[in-house]
């Protein structure tokens, strides 16, 4: 191989695959169920496209494997390591926290060290622009044990644009009592990040800025930012736009007239799309707060709610528990 088209090739993105159209609404359908932590449905949509060699659902299937399973399955260390073998980063740190190459016998091609594997496999794309690959860079040179070049990384990879990059390093100031010894000190910095990722779309950024406002006081604007979370498909965002609805006085945040028929519709349709215990602890405690009336109401009105676009998620991180 040339080595000018090598050296393309390390640098495109692992996710630069081009799918048939029914193979990319099947990876999406797989991805939207990851985003209600549906693990079991989502693996014959993905399965689709890591067939034809999409490194990012291979990635995924690992994940939802191995949260099934609590740990390093043999479904999820094949389907890491065929993600490992294409160069997800990720992959090879899961390898790696599962003991793969010590206990399976599942090493890298040149060695036995996965999070080496990753920063090989990783930096030149850094180097080369890729902001997503030096966030991945944080997580790797945590690994390494090499923190202080894991944060210029992740900041490198904010100011490349980067939003999941923005949001952790907003979780990051929020939690950090030594650089911010100062509670209004921490949500200042944190807000700032969080409100880069928010603007630019990031729907997580939006709740989390709002809780980072609200406890500034700004409940207001806090509002405002969690009503845009909810309209972003932010799972966070449309149960707190119910909880105010039912009932204003829950929280300062609530910048909400009370329409107790409208918060029961959308807990509703929230159970419909998302069916499981928070889901159902929403209804059983806001039902005694609604009247039967407004209940029915509710019910009448629960299909303006149900699966509006973006659809609703979680929105898991991906290198996440």
């Amino acid at each position: 191989m040339p080595r000018l088209l090598l050296i393309a090739l390390l640098v495109l993105p692992i996710s630069a695959l081009a799918l048939e159209p029914e193979i990319q609404a099947a990876k999406e359908e797989g991805m939207r169920l990851w985003g209600i932590h549906q693990w079991i449905k989502m693996q014959p949509y993905l399965e689709l496209s890591a067939e034809q060699g999409d490194v990012e659902a291979m990635y995924y299937l690992g994940e939802a494997n191995r949260l099934l399973s609590r740990g390093l399955s043999q479904s999820a260390l094949e389907w890491y390591h065929q993600a490992a073998q294409q160069g997800d980063p990720h992959a090879m740190l899961r390898l790696y926290d599962g003991s793969a190459c010590e206990l399976g016998d599942v090493c890298p091609d040149n060695g036995d060290n996965w999070p080496q594997a990753a920063l090989a496999a990783t930096l030149p794309r850094a180097e080369a622009g890729d902001a997503e690959a030096m966030g991945a860079l944080y997580d790797i040179y945590h690994y390494l044990d090499r923190p202080d070049e894991a944060m210029v990384w992740l900041l490198r990879s904010a100011e490349a644009g980067n939003l999941d990059s923005m949001n952790w390093l907003g979780q990051l100031a929020r939690d950090d009592e030594e650089s911010y010894p100062k509670d209004t000190e921490r949500l200042e910095a944190a807000a700032d990040w969080f409100r880069r990722a928010a603007e630019a779309g990031h729907a997580p950024s939006m709740s989390y800025l709002a809780a980072a406002l609200n406890s500034m006081g700004s409940s207001r604007e806090a509002w405002e930012w969690m009503v845009k979370a909810s309209d972003a498909g932010n799972i966070n965002g449309r149960q707190w736009l119910a909880t105010c609805y039912i009932n204003p006085q829950e929280s300062e945040l609530c910048h909400a007239e009370e329409d107790p028929a409208k918060g029961w519709a959308i807990f509703l349709a929230i159970h419909e799309e998302i069916p499981g215990t928070s889901s159902e602890r929403a209804l059983r405690v806001y039902r005694d707060s609604v009247t039967p009336e407004q209940r029915e109401e509710g019910e009448r009105m629960m299909g303006e709610w149900l699966n509006r676009e973006p659809p609703l998620s979680y929105f898991p991180e991906k290198f996440g528990f």
